[in-house]
């Protein structure tokens, strides 16, 4: 059998980088057996939709080089009509709405759901009265018989409220004290009892949408997925899962539950208030929130890419070896579900960085030339020489860890000093140092001569090498005085002399 298998994230706001992570396991793991990656939008939840999130999360992945078989077009819209390339449109579950309710019928003619008719308030009443006792309510094996559903009532009255009101439910009739047995690809054989769990919702008379077990179970069905890999928030949901498809007697999936992706400092999962804290991104793209509060992402902050997916598919995934730097193509090819940890990864921001220094130094100068083109534009340098910004590059490359570096490390390699860092002001300049330096930068060109120059005359070489530098780039630290003349030149080098003897004085 083909393997196929999906991400089905739901549109209720920004994808979080654990789902652009499940996704990518996905993807590898689909790419490697030579399947297909399918996209289904799962927007059943009305009450959480957010306008934007759908776009959000198909661009992302797009950026990412997530690319799937089936479920989104060239365009990168969410497919709505059947054809030979997407053959189970459409991919909205709110769009296959009318296909759910047939399945929810069949599992109560069958005897493995049923009505309920229990109003809000008479559970929220019957909580309360648990609560009184010491207890907690739960919708199950027990409770149901003191409830109001088709279990309890007569058949003619339930005949009537099914067609009379709106205000009830399918639920799916959980066994008593039954062990179901299953298996996890990461996390091995699981058992769990029957009476440990309630009677889920499984469709809602009021707006006529499946809640996410039974769509979830259906269209994983009807779109023939091998392999369900997904988040570890979802494995309480496993027994439900593995009773709806022995329910309908359906093939069932193969399931793969994933580590959480942890917060750096601590216990818990990664949530947007430790990038808010701590100052880094946890969403791949920008988002803005409806009260206007923008949430930094991987790509704005001047991430490539590559590096943001070679980092996610280590957090959590080992590939036996020491090797840390994968091409998407390297990463299909090494991926295996069953190197899958089953404890949670914690994040590290500054791992993170670590990976995109890598793949900037990797980066084709010419590529980061052309990257660096529109800050330096921004910076007023207008028609600067491709040649001599690839040159620069080459210098700088390896001491940046986004482009957005690159002026900061450069800038004088472009621009005069306008004005002379004064800690290094009051310890370089004096006129033992400024004095013989700028005698021997009249008379050297390169810094080997330089050197060689305050070598030979026995001269402290650190003062009078920290003056220069203070006089050609403004600061005492940075690039190495010999690449710095050999970019600006000779000549700009005693125009830069003049300068700081005239602003600094002699």
């Amino acid at each position: 059998m083909r393997t196929r298998v999906r991400f089905a994230p739901s549109p209720t706001g920004p994808l979080h980088m654990g789902g652009v992570r499940t996704a990518l396991y996905n993807y590898l793991y689909a790419k490697q057996k030579g399947g297909d990656f399918i996209i289904r939008i799962e927007d059943t939840d009305s009450h959480r939709f957010v306008p934007g999130a759908e776009q959000y999360i198909i661009e992302a992945l797009r950026w990412c080089g997530i690319i799937p078989d089936e479920g989104v077009d060239e365009e990168g819209k969410v497919v709505e009509t059947v054809s030979e390339k997407h053959p189970h449109a459409p991919y909205r579950q709110s769009q296959r709405r009318g296909i759910y309710k047939k399945y929810a019928d069949e599992l109560v003619e069958k005897g493995f759901a049923y009505y309920a008719f229990d109003s809000s308030e008479s559970l929220e009443k019957a909580r309360a009265e648990a609560e009184a006792s010491g207890q907690t309510f739960i919708y199950n094996f027990e409770t149901r018989k003191k409830l109001r559903n088709s279990l309890t009532l007569p058949a003619d009255e339930v005949s009537r409220l099914l067609e009379e009101t709106t205000d009830w439910t399918v639920r799916f009739k959980m066994p008593e004290d039954t062990v179901v047995s299953m298996d996890d690809m990461i996390r091995g054989h699981i058992e769990v009892n029957t009476s440990t769990l309630d009677d889920k919702v499984l469709w809602k008379r009021a707006d006529e949408l499946p809640t996410y077990h039974l769509a979830n179970i259906v269209d994983d069905h009807l779109m023939e997925i091998t392999e369900v890999i997904r988040g570890e928030e979802w494995l309480p949901s496993l027994p439900l899962h593995y009773l709806l498809y022995h329910a309908f007697g359906w093939r069932r999936p193969e399931f793969a539950h994933l580590p959480l992706l942890l917060k750096p400092v601590g216990n818990g999962k990664l949530s947007k208030r430790d990038g808010d804290k701590m100052g880094f991104p946890v969403f791949p793209l920008n988002w803005n929130n409806s009260d206007g509060e923008t949430y930094h992402g991987y790509r704005e902050d001047g991430y490539f890419p590559e590096a943001f997916v070679n980092m996610l598919a280590m957090l959590g995934w080992n590939p036996g070896t020491e090797q840390e730097i994968f091409s998407m193509k390297e990463l299909v090819d090494a991926f295996s579900i069953d190197k899958v940890s089953k404890s949670g990864a914690k994040f590290n921001p500054e791992k993170a960085k670590w990976y995109n220094k890598e793949y900037l130094r990797m980066r084709d100068d010419a590529l980061l030339a052309d990257a660096f083109m529109p800050i330096l534009e921004k910076n007023g340098i207008s028609g600067a020489d491709r040649d001599y910004v690839i040159k620069v590059i080459r210098l700088i490359k390896e001491r940046a860890t986004f482009v957005s570096d690159f002026w900061t490390i450069s800038k004088a390699l472009f621009v005069a000093p306008a004005e002379y860092e004064q800690k290094d002001v009051d310890k370089f300049w004096k006129a033992e140092n400024f004095s013989p330096a700028f005698e021997a930068c009249k008379s050297c060109t390169s810094g080997a001569e330089l050197e060689e120059w305050i070598r030979s005359r026995e001269l402290p070489m650190g003062k009078l090498m920290n003056c220069t530098r203070l006089v050609l780039t403004g600061a005492a630290s940075g690039l190495g005085i010999g690449d710095i003349m050999a970019l600006i030149g000779h000549d700009e080098v005693i125009r830069r002399w003049e300068n700081a003897l005239k602003v600094l004085g002699e």
